[in-house]
């Protein structure tokens, strides 16, 4: 299926996810279940969690995971968690219970990452598939921690990985998989900025692009992609 390629401001952006995740709600409240998210960090948590903390939707339907994190603690400003933590999840007071984050910080990279994904199937069941994947792109076309060439991207029986040379500092981190991102019903990148331009243009118009963003596209069940004009100036939308 091709993705979804919306452009506008960072602000009309917003309101499309809202909406999106408003549907989502709706079809999971008429089969009587609970939904899930995995929330992102960087620029796409500041840009667009402090509005869904103002959206009108029913948050303590919802359990929250995260794309990947760092290598950092809770309370370092670099932890996605910590991010989440400040700009969405305290605002809407979201249960302990209903976070599920990535814990990093320790020195066994490999013991926290498949902690992180017995939790993810214990929630979610096995195989898990998360409702809704918020995440963004770097220049390079990395989404999650899966980079460019990176051996990560050959995985396909894990849903969560450590990484322990990201070419990206820090050097340790944890990720979802391109499996555990094929299994959700809905996988959106977000990317704001001239820098991000190059990098989708290529992925979006090379069907056999190797980048990440590429990769997830295809294997995406639905695939949505919330796009500045900036970084929408290189992909074709006709």
């Amino acid at each position: 299926m091709s993705p979804e390629i919306v452009v506008a401001e960072e602000g009309a952006l917003a309101q499309v996810l809202v909406g999106r995740l408003g549907v989502a709600a709706r079809e999971a409240s008429a089969s009587g279940r609970r939904l899930s998210m995995a929330l992102p960090g960087g620029s796409v948590a500041l840009a667009l969690l402090p509005a869904l903390a103002q959206a009108p939707l029913d948050w303590a339907r919802w359990d929250f995971f995260w794309s990947d994190e760092r290598a950092v603690a809770p309370d370092h400003p670099d932890s996605n968690y910590g991010l989440g933590r400040r700009l969405f999840l305290e605002p809407i007071g979201a249960e302990p219970r209903r976070i599920h984050r990535m814990s990093a910080e320790g020195p066994d990279l490999a013991a926290a990452a498949a902690d992180g994904e017995s939790e993810l199937v214990e929630v979610l069941g096995d195989p898990p598939s998360l409702d809704f994947v918020l995440m963004g792109m770097g220049p390079d076309g990395h989404v999650c921690s899966l980079f460019p060439g990176h051996a990560a991207l050959r995985e396909e029986k894990r849903w969560v990985l450590p990484i322990l040379d990201s070419p990206k500092p820090p050097p340790g981190r944890i990720t979802l998989t391109l499996p555990a991102l094929e299994g959700a019903k809905v996988v959106c990148v977000a990317a704001f900025g001239e820098s991000k331009a190059e990098a989708l243009g290529a992925a979006l118009k090379d069907p056999a692009s190797a980048l990440p963003v590429a990769r997830v596209a295809r294997r995406a069940r639905s695939m949505l992609f919330l796009l500045d004009p900036a970084a929408a100036a290189r992909v074709s939308r006709g």
